[in-house]
C-alpha cells in the first residue's frame, strides 16, 4: 500500500514505515499526543515501535514522505469482530505535521489504511477523534460515514 498524492514539485509518498523510520517517527508521535494532550511511558512507544515491525503482531503504520522528510504518520490495528466474518481495521492515530496540512497527507494516510484493510480482508475501517477536532472531522467527513455511537470507556 504505497502511492504518491499531489503533482508538481512536491509531490507526497505513503509508504509503510521501516525500522530505519524511527528517529523520524517519533517527533511526529510526539506531536500527536501533545495534540490530544496525553503521554504514553517510553515503554509503551518502544512497544508499539517494535509491534509495527513484528509480522506476528496485527499492528502496522504507514508515513507521508516529502522527498525525505516524513510529514505524517498513521497507525492501524486489525481486529476480529462479532458482527461479520472478516476482521475490521481500527485507524488509531493519525497525524501531520502543520507544513503538510492541507496538501492531502491525511486523506492519502487514510486512503493507505484503507487498502491495507482491503488487502487484508477487513470489512469495516472505524477510528474515532475528538468533537473538537474540526479541521480533522471537516476531512473525515468527506472520506467517511459517522454512525452516531458514543464513546464509554474506563481505564484500568
Amino acid at each position: 500500500m504505497t502511492g504518491t498524492v499531489g503533482s508538481g514539485a512536491d509531490p507526497l509518498a505513503v509508504r509503510p514505515l521501516g525500522p530505519a523510520d524511527r528517529a523520524a517517527w517519533e517527533p511526529l508521535w510526539a506531536g500527536y499526543l501533545a495534540f490530544y494532550r496525553t503521554s504514553v511511558s517510553p515503554e509503551t512507544t518502544e512497544t508499539t515501535w517494535s509491534r509495527f515491525h513484528d509480522p506476528a503482531e496485527p499492528i502496522g503504520a504507514f508515513g507521508c514522505f516529502d522527498g525525505e522528510r516524513l510529514v505524517g504518520i498513521v497507525h492501524y490495528v486489525l481486529h476480529r469482530s462479532t458482527w461479520t466474518v472478516g476482521d475490521y481495521c481500527y485507524l488509531q492515530d493519525l497525524f501531520t505535521a502543520p507544513e503538510a496540512r492541507g496538501r492531502g497527507a491525511g486523506r492519502a494516510l487514510i486512503e493507505a489504511v484503507y487498502g491495507q484493510a482491503r488487502a487484508a480482508g477487513a470489512s469495516r475501517v472505524h477510528w474515532l477523534t475528538h468533537d473538537t477536532n474540526a479541521p480533522a472531522r471537516a476531512l473525515y467527513d468527506t472520506l467517511a460515514d459517522r454512525p452516531g455511537f458514543i464513546q464509554y470507556r474506563k481505564l484500568l
